[in-house]
């Protein structure tokens, strides 16, 4: 077998590159790019080595480690997890900025590839610059906080290591019921020392996502439970995308008469004018899904984790006789409430299952009845979100003024707060894959960087940010990057003076506004805040506009404009469109309010409708 010797920084570079993947039967770069920012711990070595491999392994520089992170875990998303970034930070508080966004993948289901400077195996010099010191074990470093929040770690303290550790972190970041972020944690001495490195090593591999098949039992024990349901449901997430089984979904909801609605994760996945849309289900979905979801003797999962958001945290069902059929590549969460799993990718499965049904149709009955409750509530959505002359506008206002100026093909971001909700509702899907929400952890400053991720995996469309004054105030340096990058993004500012929809839950659970809303915050010197010349100081077009008709006429020249362009406007903090669904969240006990008195009984009625773990 032939050798070379080479540093292991460079081997670590040199195997990035040659792996590959397939795109639309194209083959393209697993991992095609870097997110970094360099010091102590990963600059020496590891950046000498990207430095050399730029035309193969593009390093794009971040402005926080978090935020950088964000902006890869996006562009993974956008592609539908069959591209890989990249995040590389220096020892200490740039690795530990990084485990938020770690978190973000994790809860996600999304890849990225962390390389995180860590400490010297040799230990000779510790304690080291930026280490965090444990004095009952000192094998710990502050990167053994990645360990919770990814799918795979590895501490890298041979250089002969990384031949089998970075086989391995692919194959968890490919597999489609494992999927999630790596952690290879890269000891800094190491990285500088020489291996002779087996050069078949090195050699071009091309990475598929495999599709496993269902179980045969499986698909026939589903297909007898749903050909006894009388009002079936399909409930659609994220893993439709990822297993490009859009089609396949609309297809079988078409031929089996199945009304279908989607979790914030998998909305898009069917279009509006889809004969069997219903929209968005649960905590932030409408009327007409969660009225359907409270009557269905029979829901079909597909690609869903079934969360909190999406059940009603669990208390949508309540027809005696429900019974659930899931559909997830992953078998934990095939299997929840003890369902009928299918455990299986998403596309194989449905055009399976529709095989084993054959000629079967839902009633006609439940299917008009659910166009009568769509037909409702978007029309109640429709009048919420038009156009008006009202002093302080609501989100649903904002939105749908943006939403009439915009192109079937835009793409809409929100992650955190209040926003995400109106905009499932308003922003309805023209077209497949225009939604772009991060809700699994549902994190503040995914709004500006992940739309960065999202326009570098979508260049050729307008990626549409809505984010609130306290997801801005939090991280915006991502501005700055989409300008120096020439990766347009329209970001409208929603500014409600502070935490709005927290402080919403706050008020519903019979507390009194504190701490939420600037105003209610312990200040002594309150002041507004620029967003607009902020956003101009950082080389963007900005606006601050006062009307709902000055927002649509500033979203058109955001339109024209060939760079970030950000609108900001004051909106009304406590105007939401209606909740039609149950949400757990911590009630006290003993009421010492009036308020605490109808938050607790209402608690205690949701609570009675929740399934007890079947």
């Amino acid at each position: 077998m032939k050798n070379i010797q080479l540093t292991c920084a460079h081997a670590l570079v040199k195997y990035l590159i040659a792996q590959k993947t397939l795109i639309d039967g194209k083959k393209v770069p697993l991992f095609p790019g870097v997110f970094g920012i360099f010091g102590h711990g990963n600059v020496a070595c590891l950046g000498q080595a990207l430095q050399e491999n730029q035309k193969d392994l593009p390093t794009w520089r971040g402005h926080h480690e978090q935020n950088m992170a964000l902006t890869g875990i996006a562009y993974s998303r956008a592609k539908r997890r069959k591209q890989i970034f990249i995040a590389t930070s220096s020892v200490g508080p740039g690795s530990t900025n990084m485990i938020t966004a770690a978190a973000v993948a994790m809860s996600n289901r999304i890849p990225i590839l962390f390389l995180p400077g860590d400490t010297f195996a040799n230990r000779m010099p510790d304690p080291v610059l930026q280490q965090v010191e444990n004095f009952n074990n000192p094998g710990t470093t502050a990167n053994d906080g990645f360990k919770p929040v990814v799918r795979y770690f590895d501490r890298i303290t041979r250089p002969e290591q990384i031949i089998s550790s970075l086989q391995q972190a692919i194959q968890v970041m490919l597999d489609p019921a494992d999927c999630g972020p790596a952690c290879i944690s890269l000891s800094q001495d190491v990285q500088g020392e020489v291996f002779e490195y087996p050069v078949d090593f090195f050699m071009e591999r091309v990475h598929i996502i495999r599709r496993p098949k269902p179980d045969d039992y499986q698909i026939k024990e589903a297909a007898e439970l749903i050909k006894k349901s009388k009002k079936p449901l399909i409930i659609s997430g994220g893993g439709v995308f990822y297993s490009d089984a859009t089609d396949e979904l609309s297809t079988f909801a078409s031929k089996h008469n199945i009304p279908v609605t989607q979790t914030v994760m998998g909305y898009s996945s069917m279009k509006k004018d889809h004969s069997h849309y219903l929209g968005a289900i649960g905590g932030l979905g409408g009327r007409a899904a969660n009225n359907l979801s409270k009557e269905t003797d029979m829901a079909l999962a597909i690609g869903t984790k079934l969360a909190d958001f999406t059940t009603g945290s669990w208390t949508n069902f309540e027809n005696p006789d429900f019974k659930l059929v899931s559909i997830n590549a992953a078998r934990f969460d095939a299997s929840k409430h003890m369902a009928q799993a299918i455990v299986g990718d998403a596309k194989v499965s449905l055009m399976e299952l529709s095989q084993a049904l054959g000629n079967w149709k839902a009633d006609d009955n439940w299917y008009k009845k659910s166009r009568v409750e769509l037909k409702n509530w978007e029309s109640y959505v429709d009048k919420e979100s038009g156009p008006t002359n009202q002093k302080l506008p609501s989100y649903a206002h904002v939105i749908g003024a943006c939403y009439r100026n915009s192109n079937p093909s835009d793409i809409a971001v929100t992650a955190a707060g209040g926003l995400v909700g109106e905009v499932i509702q308003v922003w309805k899907p023209r077209e497949l894959n225009t939604h772009e929400t991060e809700w699994g952890f549902s994190c503040m400053s995914y709004e500006i960087s992940g739309a960065l991720g999202i326009k570098m995996a979508n260049p050729d469309k307008d990626v549409v940010s809505f984010v609130g004054d306290g997801s801005y105030l939090l991280f915006n340096s991502d501005i700055y990057s989409s300008v120096i990058t020439n990766n347009k993004l329209i970001i409208i500012v929603c500014d409600n003076g502070g935490h709005a929809v927290i402080n919403r839950l706050q008020l519903f659970k019979g507390g009194k506004e504190f701490n939420c809303l600037l105003k209610s915050s312990k200040n002594t010197n309150l002041v507004s805040v620029d967003f607009a010349t902020h956003a101009k100081s950082m080389g963007a077009d900005g606006e601050q506009v006062s009307s709902i008709a000055e927002l649509e006429e500033a979203f058109k020249r955001a339109k024209k404009s060939k760079k970030t362009y950000v609108i900001s406007i004051h909106t009304d903090g406590y105007q939401w469109l209606e909740g039609s669904a149950y949400w757990e969240s911590p009630t006290l006990g003993i009421a010492s309010t009036e308020e605490n008195k109808k938050s607790l009984k209402e608690h205690l009625e949701g609570k009675s409708k929740q399934r007890k773990g079947v």
